[in-house]
This record gives C-alpha cells, sequence and structure tokens, in this order.
C-alpha cells in the first residue's frame, strides 16, 4: 500500500511543476469557463494550470501533503482551486457536476477499482464535458520509467473504448514518448484518452 504523505514529502514536486504535456496539448478542447475536477491531482502541477485556463478546479487526492504542496504552488502562480482530501475508493463524484474532468496517470486503482472510478467519472461528466485521461500501457513495464508494477494497472485501447463506450471518443492515441515530468522520466509506453459526454438533444 502506498503511503503518499510519504511519497509526497520533501520540498520538491514529485512529478515537476509544468503540467502534463498531453494535457497542454488538449487546450484549445478546454471551454473558457466553467468547472473541473483534477483527480488524484497529488501536489498539483495539472490542477493548477486548469485554474490558469480559467477554470472553476477541484482537486482531490488522498495526501494532505500533496494538497499543500498544490496550495502552495497555486499561490505562487496566482490562481485558486478548490481542494478535498479523500480516499477516491469511497468519494461521491456526484452526478453532472463537472465540465472536464482530468485523470492524467492514475494508474492506482487495481481492475475493480478502476471500472468504479470510470463509472463515477462518466456519471459526473456534465453534458457535453470533456474528460481528459492519460496513462501507461502495459509495455511500459519494460521501459521502468515510472508507474506502478502492476500491468493489469495499465490501460489498453480495448480497455478504454468499453469502458467509455457511452462517450464520444475525439482523440485515442497509442504511442512511445521521452517524459520529463518528475519522477515520469525517460522513454515511455504510453495512452491518451479524449472523450465527450454526448450533449442533451
Amino acid at each position: 500500500m502506498v503511503d503518499w504523505n510519504e511519497r509526497y514529502a520533501g520540498d520538491g514536486y514529485l512529478f515537476g511543476t509544468a503540467p502534463s504535456a498531453f494535457m497542454v496539448a488538449q487546450q484549445s478542447r478546454l471551454p473558457k469557463q466553467g468547472t473541473a475536477l483534477a483527480v488524484a491531482d497529488g501536489d498539483g502541477r495539472n490542477g493548477v494550470w486548469l485554474a490558469e485556463q480559467g477554470l472553476d478546479v477541484l482537486a482531490v487526492d488522498g495526501s494532505q501533503v500533496g494538497l499543500d504542496k498544490s496550495r502552495r504552488l497555486a499561490a505562487e502562480r496566482g490562481v485558486q482551486l478548490r481542494y478535498e482530501l479523500a480516499d477516491l475508493a469511497n468519494w461521491d463524484f456526484g452526478r453532472e457536476r463537472f465540465d472536464v474532468i482530468a485523470g492524467i496517470f492514475i494508474q492506482f486503482a487495481d481492475p475493480d477499482f478502476r471500472a468504479r472510478m470510470f463509472a463515477d467519472m462518466q456519471r459526473a461528466l456534465k453534458p457535453g464535458g470533456l474528460l481528459l485521461l492519460q496513462g501507461y500501457r502495459p509495455e511500459q513495464l519494460e521501459y521502468g520509467t515510472g508507474g506502478p508494477p502492476e500491468a493489469e494497472n495499465m490501460y489498453t485501447e480495448p480497455m478504454l473504448r468499453e469502458a467509455f463506450a457511452d462517450l464520444q471518443i475525439e482523440h485515442l492515441a497509442i504511442y512511445d514518448a521521452e517524459l520529463h515530468e518528475g519522477r515520469h522520466e525517460g522513454m515511455s509506453a504510453l495512452i491518451d484518452l479524449v472523450a465527450r459526454k454526448p450533449a442533451v438533444a
């Protein structure tokens, strides 16, 4: 069991302070205003960036240390976020709350937990809402440059297509690339998903 407070301890930022390159690449898809949920946002690099885009961001994480660092980063960047300390296995995502939901390398979840969380994320999206999801593929175990040691926690294209079959997939990419994002360092086996909840007719 990972002790996330211990993982985020120290003065530095575990995954750096720059947002995920994948997130930045999706900037043009973001609404100009609205609510965003940063799932397991750690020490804040992605949630803070979403706030910088003008969104009202709720960052949820299981580490108080990580959330405290996110507050510090937000203050340095001149933005404000809302924060909630929570175990995502038991957290109420709500229904049709968010215009954007971002889950970047949230691969601490085993298959059962992941299935529940993916379903919760979809319910929590407003009609027309945008899902941004990035993770490692099982091939990442060969690179060993980040992520969990369990292949079952990784993502595959068929899995994501099945899990998000009720959403409109706008972008799904499978590729290997060099990451330079704190603990995620070096050649990596990646999969990106951008999907939208159908708007109400």
